[in-house]
């Protein structure tokens, strides 16, 4: 079953963040595909982001759809649209809402979107809630599980589960 799902990682800084999740979450539901899977919200500080920068919530859905990777990627564009998101390539700012997808159905692209997400075997904040819904799940490219991908991370801050 967890093959078949697509896997987004979804957080933000700025306003109010449960909210904000929340409402999201609820985007995903409606115009992408069913949440079947949704991990706890955990607070963590800002990826390769000054130390000053509000800390961000972040959770990980587990969706069922239909949808080809460039019909979500229009989805995810109108998220960042709604939002006022301007994306820059390498440039990490503070956000009311990011929404990237992780894993796609077992599968490996670049195109529409490069996935599985190019950093996320590096982000404690998108393996920690991924383990915790799909701890077993394997990589597609390194063929490793998300629980063997997090316990291998040296240094990366320790997500807080606030929720």
């Amino acid at each position: 079953m967890m093959d078949s799902l697509v896997f987004f990682s979804i957080g933000g800084n700025l306003g109010d963040r449960l909210a904000l999740i929340e409402e999201t979450t609820d985007f995903i539901d409606f115009n992408i595909g069913d949440v079947v899977l949704r991990s706890g919200i955990y607070e963590t500080p800002g990826w390769e982001m000054p130390e000053e920068t509000p800390q961000f919530y972040n959770c990980v859905l587990g969706v069922k759809t239909d949808l080809s990777l460039a019909q979500i990627k229009k989805e995810i564009q109108e998220i960042d649209e709604y939002y006022g998101r301007q994306r820059t390539e390498g440039i990490y700012q503070s956000r009311e809402m990011d929404v990237d997808v992780l894993l796609y159905k077992g599968q490996i692209a670049e195109e529409p979107l490069v996935v599985p997400h190019a950093k996320m075997h590096l982000r404690s904040f998108v393996l920690t809630p991924l383990a915790e819904i799909a701890g077993e799940l394997e990589h597609p490219s390194s063929k490793k599980n998300i629980s063997a991908l997090l316990a291998e991370l040296k240094d990366a801050p320790v997500p807080v589960k606030i929720a």
